[in-house]
């Protein structure tokens, strides 16, 4: 099981960027996905997450309005687009997977999740 995040780098306040998680070794459509970040000194944070149908997401107060998740089955890959990114979003970003039976849970807890890339850097400066 792997999972392979990208996408990140230096990005202006108010800018874009889209992050990717490649997913392999399991059956993308039978796991819950979920983004997380880690600023410097802080613990690790729910930003996102989407069931394993894709038919439901969640997103933490901090990004909602800004940030979107998705997912392409056939790609095996979950996207996470940042927009009116603010220097308050910097953080390394991680994603998650989960195996799950049932398709419609969206997991918010990190101890939810059974497998983590290592992350990308995303920096929010001027």
């Amino acid at each position: 099981v792997q999972l392979v995040e990208s996408g990140g780098g230096l990005v202006e306040p108010g800018g874009s960027l889209r992050l990717s998680c490649a997913a392999s070794g399991f059956t993308f459509s039978n796991h819950a996905m979920g983004w997380f970040r880690q600023a410097p000194g802080k613990e690790r944070e729910f930003v996102s997450g989407r069931s394993a149908s894709g038919g439901r997401t969640s997103y933490a107060d901090s990004v909602k309005g800004r940030f979107t998740i998705s997912g392409d089955n056939a790609k095996n890959t979950v996207y996470l687009q940042m927009n009116s990114l603010k220097a308050e979003d910097t953080a390394v970003y991680y994603c998650a997977a989960r195996e799950e039976s049932i398709s419609i849970y969206v997991y918010t807890n990190r101890g939810a999740y059974d497998y983590w890339g290592q992350g990308t850097q995303v920096t929010v400066s001027s």
